[in-house]
């Protein structure tokens, strides 16, 4: 009887002991939990500031490339018209090289034949002048012809289709090929919604340069089109012409002493007229940016050459 009694307090005693190492872990193992959840709120702390530093340098990374973008367009244009420019100067001194290969011959001359090649070596001179006159001036316009392109092809890159939109620098002026799908509703000279949001673009540098005018040509195809308020593709063409020279005056408050409108017809075309195609690339408005006539006289003045 005793010796159950004492095993049974025995097996009292390892039971309570048994018990008590269980909460130490428990307790133990419950603060370890505590622990790693603090560390999974701050990984995840780490982790939202993480992400939005990637998504900031997403961001810096696409505006670098449009900038990239902008400044290739910009050398390509310039690249042009540095080759334009030593094209025009090695016609010119292979000009003046045989002027003056042609007075070299001339061995024996009299006093008024000598008088007569101080005349030509003299007005040879005032040539030259003339001509870095001229280069000066068409290296200022060039200067604002290219700032002029660049501009343009950064405000209307912005959600605009390449094959809608082209600007180009010829010659002495910048103009901007205009899509005939873009700009009007089919057969008519009535802008579209797309058409007025271009056209605002465009209005902006246009109002930033007063010093510019602006021509707006209009082009068809070659298909007829006769009703009540159309004779034919002349009316067409002048029409398209007036409604966006309207627009740019009375919704882009565009002075309209530097709007000039003109229609070309079916004339004057980029493609044959024979396929869907090059009759779609003939229906076309272009928008000429161009100095006015006395700034550019301007340009040529003698008094304003460079010394």
């Amino acid at each position: 009887m005793k010796s159950s009694i004492k095993l049974l307090l025995f097996l009292l005693v390892a039971l309570s002991a048994t018990s008590c190492v269980s909460k130490k872990q428990f307790a133990a193992l419950q603060m370890e939990l505590d622990v790693a959840n603090k560390d999974l709120g701050k990984c995840g702390e780490s982790l939202n500031e993480y992400m939005n530093r990637l998504s900031a340098c997403e961001q810096d990374k696409e505006r670098l490339k449009a900038d990239l973008r902008n400044a290739q367009t910009a050398d390509q244009l310039r690249q042009e018209q540095i080759q334009s420019l030593k094209d025009q100067l090695a016609d010119v001194k292979m000009q003046r090289d045989k002027q003056l290969s042609q007075v070299g011959d001339l061995t024996v001359l009299s006093q008024s034949a000598s008088d007569n090649i101080k005349e030509t070596l003299s007005q040879l001179e005032k040539k030259d002048k003339y001509i870095h006159l001229l280069q000066a001036a068409k290296t200022k316009a060039d200067s604002i012809n290219l700032a002029l392109a660049v501009n343009l092809k950064g405000v209307l890159s912005q959600g605009i289709e390449d094959k809608d939109v082209e600007v180009k620098v010829d010659k002495t002026v910048v103009f901007v090929n205009l899509s005939d799908k873009m700009l009007y509703q089919s057969g008519s000279s009535n802008l579209t919604p797309r058409a007025i949001e271009v056209l605002g673009k465009i209005a902006q540098i246009v109002e930033s340069r007063p010093d510019l005018e602006v021509m707006v040509e209009g082009y068809t195809d070659n298909v007829p089109i006769k009703n009540s308020c159309l004779e034919d593709n002349w009316d067409l063409s002048v029409k398209r012409a007036t409604s966006v020279v309207r627009t740019l005056q009375k919704k882009y408050n565009i002075d309209p002493n530097r709007l000039i409108a003109a229609g070309r017809g079916e004339y004057n075309t980029l493609a044959s007229n024979s396929t869907p195609e090059g009759r779609a690339t003939n229906r076309r408005t272009r928008i000429i940016i161009l100095p006015k006539l006395d700034q550019f006289y301007d340009l040529l003045n003698p008094n304003m050459a460079p010394k």
